[in-house]
């Protein structure tokens, strides 16, 4: 009887002995004889910690299950993250794919360990202001590199569609949304009607990460620099400014919805203003400011695209198929991030 490696849902745990057998057949100086522990954060890939001779590495796979279409995609956070390997933009190396789901279930992958911190809180409490404007320079500096890179450069010119992005998010967010209601949200229905008939012109084509938060970055134990960009699965070609307002949403949330800063002293903090933020990444792209009106809409749409995401994650825990072990309660939050985004649509249209 092979081993299995323990997990917080029986549905991800994983067989060591088939999966020693592969990575060493795969992975170059792999000594073998693993031990695996799984790690907490992700919503939706379960995440394992690998040590094996002295050495560690990160395995990201496919939850088993029914699963939402396009959803999961670890086959592009590998491709990603390959193509990025020497570029700015600071990434683990990846190490191998395997798409054979007679291994361990469902399509993983392995990734060097990256040593760091990770904060989960965008106010960084146990920061100096002083270290606090200097990490937020640093997160700038990373998310104004991937969108500089050439697509094409690096061997992702078919890695999406060219134009129509903002289009297909909604539509893509919208039909996700509706494949994991489990309760109808009617400002959920509303924005789904409003968002296509706004959308403004496309502002450009680059690589767009999808979910670049606090959170999804490694940074150095001691000093403000990123050493890793995680979690990839909704990367694509598409809008840069849709990407960057979705990393802003923490400006407009507040912390008690979910790892925001909205309505803190953020001068006192040593945090830059949303406005200053936004200025200070149209700087390092070149770009010259962004229309007001069209701000806005992309802030909605990922306020939305949030709700949308928080659904995703209720429905998996209703099914039974969430990778982490706070997904009911990360789930109840899309009726009220939805209702915040047609608040905001409210708003602007009286003013």
């Amino acid at each position: 009887m092979s081993e299995i490696a323990p997990h917080s849902s029986a549905k991800h745990q994983l067989d060591v002995r088939a999966l020693d057998d592969y990575l060493r057949r795969h992975i170059e100086g792999y000594a073998g004889r693993p031990t695996l522990k799984a790690l907490t954060g992700g919503q939706s890939n379960p995440t394992f910690l690998v040590e094996a001779g002295g050495a560690r590495y990160v395995l990201r796979k496919r939850p088993a299950g029914a699963l939402l279409p396009s959803a999961h995609a670890v086959d592009r956070e590998h491709r990603v993250m390959t193509a990025l390997r020497d570029t700015d933009v600071p990434v683990p190396r990846t190490l191998c794919l395997c798409e054979d789901p007679a291994v361990l279930g469902t399509a993983f992958y392995v990734m060097s360990y990256v040593d760091g911190r990770v904060l989960w809180d965008p106010r960084l409490p146990s920061f100096e202001p002083q270290g606090r404007a200097a990490m937020y320079e640093e997160i700038s500096r990373v998310m104004a590199a991937l969108h500089r890179v050439d697509p094409a450069a690096v061997g992702l010119a078919d890695f999406g569609r060219a134009g129509g992005y903002l289009q297909r998010q909604i539509g893509r967010w919208s039909k996700q949304y509706r494949a994991s209601e489990t309760q109808p949200i009617d400002a959920m229905h509303r924005l789904i009607e409003w968002l296509p008939r706004h959308a403004p012109p496309e502002s450009g084509t680059s690589i767009v990460h999808g979910d670049f938060r606090l959170d999804n970055l490694i940074f150095h134990p001691t000093q403000p620099r990123v050493l890793a960009v995680l979690d990839w699965e909704l990367s694509t070609l598409g809008d840069p400014l849709v990407d960057f307002a979705y990393h802003v949403l923490a400006w407009h949330i507040r912390p008690q919805d979910f790892r925001g800063m909205a309505g803190e002293d953020l001068q006192a903090l040593g945090i830059p203003s949303a406005e200053a933020y936004v200025r200070r990444y149209c700087e390092r792209v070149g770009r010259a400011a962004i229309a007001q009106e069209a701000w806005e809409f992309y802030i909605v749409f990922n306020l939305f695209r949030l709700a949308a995401i928080f659904q995703g994650i209720a429905k998996r825990a209703q099914d039974g198929t969430a990778a982490s072990a706070d997904a009911r309660e990360t789930g109840q939050r899309a009726r009220a991030t939805a209702e915040m985004a047609w608040e905001r649509v409210q708003r602007h249209a009286a003013s």
